[in-house]
Formats: structure tokens, C-alpha cells, sequence
């Protein structure tokens, strides 16, 4: 993965995001880890992704789309709302910036925020956390989702509760939804509806 200095780390977050950013970033470190052990995945990884999962939130609109534009290569769709081009752009920024040469946490910091289909498990802990930190998000949001982790398939009960939340908000908001995000939670309700 490229080894990483966590106090290196933790003062570049301090210093590029703002104080609620950077509580919720140390947050979704912990409950990544928290997640991780649960589900059998790699903790210090799941604690990496976590900590760099917002690395680029605080850039402005124009470097995340320079970035995205000059670097990567991203979907129609995902360029619908700006408020997730730091994802695409923070896996960038974690590589170039912090040496991360691991491709699932780089694939985690990617996907945390719209997704896709067929999310590995990694990559799932990441997305879950990212919604149930208890530092920075609601309790009411949290008790939506936590409960889901300890059902049989857990990880894919708690991803689809957030897909559900997250389309009912986008929907309450009159904002667009990106193509995937209905087609990923398509996939997990005719998996597992009843």
C-alpha cells in the first residue's frame, strides 16, 4: 500500500479540512476499523481509507474538476453533482499526495460516495462508515442503518438502507440521481426483497 506517516496524515487533514470535516474523517477511521474486525477485513487498511476518505472535500469545485478532467476518467453520471467529485479526485490525491499505492483502498476512497455495482466488502466498510460515524451524523441516521449490520448479510442489509436514505433524501431535495445509485439499489432490494 505505501506506508503512510498517521501523524503526517492527521496534520495535512487538520490543515485542508475544515473541523467538522476533519472529526468526521477521524471518525470514519474508526468505524471503518470498528467495521473491519467485525467483517473480516483489513483493519490499518480500513483505517487508511477511512482517514483519506475526504481528502479532497475541501478543494473548490474548479480543482476538483481540474483534477478529474487532466487525471481520471470518470462517468456522465457521476459528474451530475458536484458535491461528489472530491471522491474520484481524494483516491487521486491519496496516491499522489500520500504515496497510497493500494488499489482497494484507493477503489474504497473512489466509491465512497455514489458506489457501484458489486461493491467488494472493502469497499462496502468504507461506504457504511462514511453514513454511520458517530461523531458528525445524526443518531436518528445511524439507529436507520447500524441495526441492519448484524442481519445475515449484513453488510449489503446496511448498504441498501442507505441507498433507500439516500434516494429519499436526494428525492425530498429535488436534486438528480445519478443512473447507478438506482441501479445499485435495484440490484441489493431484488437480492433481498422478500
Amino acid at each position: 500500500m505505501g506506508y503512510i506517516y498517521k501523524e503526517e496524515v492527521i496534520e495535512w487533514l487538520k490543515n485542508h479540512l475544515d473541523e467538522e470535516r476533519f472529526e468526521h474523517s477521524l471518525g470514519v477511521a474508526q468505524t471503518s476499523v470498528e467495521l473491519a474486525e467485525k467483517f473480516g477485513q483489513d483493519k490499518e487498511k480500513a483505517y487508511t481509507a477511512g482517514l483519506l476518505h475526504d481528502c479532497a472535500k475541501r478543494f473548490s469545485t474548479k480543482e476538483l474538476i481540474d483534477i478529474i478532467n487532466k487525471n481520471l476518467s470518470v462517468e456522465e453520471c457521476e459528474m451530475i453533482n458536484p458535491k461528489t467529485y472530491h471522491a474520484p479526485a481524494g483516491a487521486y490525491i491519496a496516491e499522489k499526495e500520500f504515496g497510497i499505492t493500494d488499489k482497494e483502498i484507493l477503489s474504497a476512497i473512489r466509491w465512497h460516495t455514489i458506489g457501484k455495482l458489486n461493491m467488494t466488502d472493502f469497499e462496502k466498510i468504507i461506504f457504511i462508515a462514511d453514513k454511520i460515524e458517530p461523531r458528525t451524523r445524526p443518531q436518528e441516521y445511524i439507529n436507520y442503518i447500524k441495526p441492519a449490520l448484524d442481519k445475515e448479510n449484513g453488510l449489503d442489509m446496511a448498504l441498501l438502507q442507505c441507498y433507500k436514505g439516500t434516494i429519499k433524501s436526494l428525492v425530498d431535495r429535488n436534486l438528480k440521481i445519478c443512473m447507478s445509485t438506482i441501479e445499485i439499489y435495484n440490484e441489493l432490494l431484488s437480492k433481498y426483497e422478500d
